[in-house]
Formats: structure tokens, sequence, C-alpha cells
């Protein structure tokens, strides 16, 4: 499964069971890997969200029937959330759980762990993250993805402000060194000196 990322006027006036959701998978039938897939939630209440997620999900995963998450970045965790007519149990686990990390268990079929993306994520970072966790030859953790896009990011900002630096220096920019000042040689004092060394 592919990310769909829309721009955010494309989505403004739409509700929120009509938005396309933002998931990527690891291909089916490849190896475990830490992450098996990246999942982009619009925002942090767990009741609105959840829902669409576990709907697409129980088609190809069977029936999700508890999710796990780290209470870090989730302002109020729900112990139940209906989905298609039944309930799925929500728990938290803070020290046992990545963070970054999304928990979801089907008593048929078994565990995924998916790297969740915050929802303040700018679609770039997004589409970079959902493809490195879909890669099952990847090895990082939810949050090693996390940290790897940061440095990511940080690079390219540093990359791109040294690109403008040297665009405002081509251009007669500040970093340009001044010529150096001119000082001319007083008239007086050339003549005093002259006068200074005759009897």
């Amino acid at each position: 499964m592919t990310a769909i990322i829309e721009h955010p006027q494309a989505v403004e006036d739409r509700t929120p069971s009509s938005l396309p959701l933002r998931l990527a998978l690891a291909p089916a039938g490849t190896s475990p890997a830490l992450v098996d897939g990246a999942w982009w939630p619009r925002s942090r209440d767990l009741t609105a969200e959840l829902p669409s997620l576990t709907a697409v999900l129980d088609p190809l995963w069977g029936r999700i029937t508890r999710i796990t998450v780290n209470p870090t970045f989730w302002p109020v965790i729900p112990h139940k959330v209906r989905v298609a007519g039944h309930l799925v149990h929500v728990g938290w686990f803070k020290p046992e759980q990545d963070p970054h990390k999304l928990l979801l268990l089907s008593y048929t079929t078994g565990r995924w762990d998916l790297l969740v993306i915050p929802p303040e994520t700018g679609p770039a970072t997004a589409a970079r993250l959902m493809t490195a966790a879909a890669d099952p030859r990847r090895a990082l953790t939810a949050s090693g993805l996390m940290r790897e896009a940061e440095l990511f990011r940080t690079a390219a900002e540093a990359d791109w402000d040294a690109t403008r630096e040297l665009a405002w220096d081509s251009e007669g920019g500040q970093g340009t060194a001044p010529p150096a000042p001119r000082h001319p040689v007083r008239t007086e004092t050339a003549r005093s000196l002259r006068t200074a060394g005759t009897p």
C-alpha cells in the first residue's frame, strides 16, 4: 500500500471520515522488520482517528482487537473504540513502548507495529518517513526513523541556508568584504613632517 498525501487546501472542507487514510505498509510476505509501515494521522484524537485505520487494516490483517500506544504524544486515550460493528480495546504502555509506535493486535493473525508520524509533520518529511517505514530492508525502530528524519531535515535546512548565503554574496549582499577604507594623507601633516626635519 502506498502513501496518500493531499495538500491542506484540498482537505480543509471535507469531513474526517471522507478523507483518505494516510498509511504505508510493508509489502505482504516480506520478512518481519522493526516496523510494518507508517500511519500519518490528522490529529492526536485517537477516538476520531482509530476507526478509519482499523477499518482499512481489518480486511488486510484480520480483525484488530487491541491497540496500544505510548501516552507521551496522545493527550486522551480511550479504553475502547467502536469500529465497523465491533469494539477495539485501547491500552497504553509508557516505558515498554516506543513513543512513536502504534501496536496493533489481531487474535486470529498476530501483531503489527506502525510508525506514527506526528500530524503536524510536513508532507515531504511524512512521505520520506512513510517510504522508509514501509521498506522491509530497514532496521530502525520508530524513534530511530524519527531521529533520522530530523537529521535529514536539519541537514537540508543547513544546505538551504548555505545556498541562500552564497546567492546573497554573489548578488552583492552582506557577505562580501567591504572595500578597504582609503585615508587621504592630510597635507598639513605631510608639510609638518618635511619642515620638522629641516633646521
